[in-house]
């Protein structure tokens, strides 16, 4: 039973990172970085969600919740959504999104940076594991709907390890789309604003359309 437990979380995660705004918010995050920089972000946001998860999952079985105090997890999920949807725009409509290319060891490197200097910074890296954590409250549901299968089942360190495993799959797949675009499409300015303002449209939309649902 304790392994059926295991798979059945295992596949949740799976499922669940196939949501739109989880991959929009990898989208977000991702666009624009590096090989190492986006793996990162994906693994720190599939782990944040898994712990924040685990947390409020225990509170939910040790305390009665109304449904309607649970529904506010999704409306937090949806106003992050839309925050860095507004917030991508901002950049662009602002022109603050710029790109520079550079020679390293006889190869031509291109980095794409946020304002006026050309800086390396790790806020991005630290908000993924935060704003994971953040969404991760939407998904308490779901997963105690799932174990609702189980019998006698419990949120444990092993299940959020499973589900965090499924989840990262998916992220690191789609981590893996975003590193195309960024090595193959992310070359121009053109480009650059181009598909900044379609992730950000996108992430406006997928946060209203769950505000609004």
């Amino acid at each position: 039973m304790e392994q059926f437990s295991l798979l059945l979380i295992f596949w949740y995660g799976i499922l669940h990172a196939f949501a739109p705004d989880h991959l929009t918010a990898i989208a977000d995050f991702s666009i624009g970085k590096n090989k190492s920089k986006t793996v990162l972000i994906t693994v720190l946001f599939a782990f944040g969600h898994g712990v924040s998860l685990l947390i409020f999952a225990k509170i939910l079985q040790n305390f009665n919740v109304s449904a309607e105090i649970l529904g506010y997890g999704d409306i937090i999920s949806a106003a992050v959504i839309l925050g860095m949807g507004i917030y991508l725009l901002f950049l662009v409509s602002t022109n603050r999104i710029n790109i520079k290319k550079h020679q390293h060891d006889g190869k031509e490197h291109i980095h794409i940076f946020f304002g006026k200097d050309h800086t390396h910074k790790k806020t991005d890296v630290t908000s993924a594991l935060t704003i994971g954590a953040l969404m991760g409250i939407g998904g308490v549901r779901g997963m105690l709907v799932t174990l609702g299968a189980i019998e006698n089942s419990a949120v444990d360190i092993f299940m959020v390890f499973a589900f965090t495993f499924g989840v990262s799959i998916i992220f690191i797949g789609f981590g893996a789309f975003i590193l195309y675009v960024n090595k193959n499409l992310l070359n121009t300015k053109k480009n650059v604003t181009r598909i900044f303002t379609g992730v950000g449209a996108i992430s406006v939309m997928v946060g209203l359309n769950m505000l609004l649902s």
